[in-house]
């Protein structure tokens, strides 16, 4: 079959790693691509936002099955247009979307069904935010209520920071529109912990666990970032944690998809915190997580295409599923500064070097047979082991060799972080 794959980071590159060893795929076409992922597929010059673009370049050039990675364009709906053409393509409809393009959507969803999530208000208007900025406390969580690109969150630990937060999202439009709506929200104490779902409507079914780490520095410190690193499985992964996600959380995600009417074809990721109190719901992606793809898609044994098939056809119940033992650790190299200002096209050394290591481009492209950054996140180095701390050296061990001018990684990938 013909795919194509939609989206140009770290986590299209690693679904297109998984989809080129399965025996049914015949050719790889990516839009937009990067530097990276043209060894693995035709890269085609359209944006990921260019739906008319993406729908006419799929017709034409025989697209049996398309995949979108990225959220803009399934929040812009995608699937529904694809689908009214009669096109094959993996992803939520415009209407399941919502539960990632929507804070405000998401914790009213979780609230009406009983899901444990973080007591939260909404506001569109400045005052009454600002009246009511002290109502949880502090540290306290200001959202922007739609897309963001991953920043769209602050953890403000006092007044003067909130209400700076307040500003730059509702009054500076820090980030455009998506902060015309902001959640202020309780802000948990506790682990952070990745739960990635194949969804088909009717079924759930949770893939191995991972860990990412979202802080820009060591320690988990600094600001948010789209992700720095991750390693899967989770070090909380045990019998009781997953017995308590599907009991608590799995069960009574897809019965309020079915009593909403959500008919959602795709992945769920859930962000859980796990807190003295037990697991909440942090967030809901209606795609695959970044990093979080990048340890995950290698550990799986069983054809995604298939997997994703079953999905788009409603028999995700018959579908087995099978995973590797060996454990994965993914180091996020970024470039200076982010995820503020950072400066773009610089020339990346080394990755000729990469002995024990798959590296993922995110952000970069080629010109004249040179690697340059393009992006905020420029390469995810994953490497396995039979122990996280095999897989973490051998990562280490390859990031070392790839160098480019203000260069920035976390040194901590792999190890547990324990909150303050």
């Amino acid at each position: 079959m013909n795919v194509l794959v939609i989206g140009s980071g770290g986590r299209e590159h690693a679904i297109i790693y998984k989809i080129s060893q399965s025996p049914k795929v015949k050719k790889i076409y990516c839009a937009p691509g990067n530097a990276g992922i043209k060894d693995l597929a035709q890269i085609v010059d359209i944006k990921d936002y260019d739906i008319e673009g993406l729908l006419k370049f799929a017709k034409e050039n025989k697209i049996d099955l398309t995949i979108v990675g990225p959220e803009v364009p399934l929040v812009l709906g995608i699937v529904d247009k694809f689908q009214s053409h009669g096109l094959k393509i993996f992803g939520p409809n415009k209407k399941c979307a919502r539960l990632e393009g929507s804070k405000a959507y998401t914790k009213d969803f979780l609230m009406r069904h009983s899901i444990p999530t973080a007591q939260y208000e909404e506001y569109t208007d400045f005052e009454k935010a600002k009246e009511n900025i002290d109502k949880f406390g502090y540290p306290v969580v200001l959202k922007a209520d739609g897309l963001a690109a991953g920043k769209g969150v602050v953890i403000a630990q006092n007044k003067e920071e909130a209400m700076t937060a307040l500003e730059e999202m509702m009054k500076e439009k820090k980030f455009g529109q998506a902060g015309a709506k902001i959640v202020i929200e309780e802000y948990l104490t506790g682990i952070e912990a990745s739960i990635l779902c194949f969804v088909d409507g009717k079924t759930i079914v949770p893939m191995v666990s991972a860990q990412d780490y979202k802080k820009v520095y060591d320690k988990d410190q600094g600001p948010n970032t789209g992700g720095m690193g991750s390693y899967s499985p989770s070090f909380l992964d045990n019998e009781g944690f997953q017995e308590e996600v599907q009991k608590m959380i799995l069960s009574s995600i897809i019965e309020g998809f079915q009593k909403d009417q959500l008919d959602f074809k795709g992945i769920l990721f859930i962000g859980l915190m796990i807190t003295n109190k037990g697991i909440k719901v942090l967030e809901f992606n209606v795609r695959f997580g970044d990093p979080e793809t990048q340890v995950i898609l290698p550990r799986l044994k069983t054809d995604l295409i298939d997997i994703m098939e079953s999905i788009i056809d409603e028999k995700l119940d018959q579908q087995s599923i099978l995973w590797r033992e060996e454990k994965t650790v993914c180091v996020v190299v970024a470039s200076g500064g982010y995820p503020e200002d950072y400066e773009k096209g610089k020339v990346i050394y080394g990755l000729d070097d990469i002995k024990d290591s798959i590296v993922f481009h995110a952000g970069t492209k080629e010109k004249d047979g040179e690697v340059f950054t393009n992006g905020g996140r420029v390469l995810g180095v994953m490497a396995c082991g039979k122990t996280v701390e095999e897989a973490r050296e051998k990562a280490y061990k390859d990031v070392s060799k790839i160098s480019f001018e203000e260069m920035h990684y976390r040194k901590d990938i792999g190890k547990v972080i324990t909150p303050a």
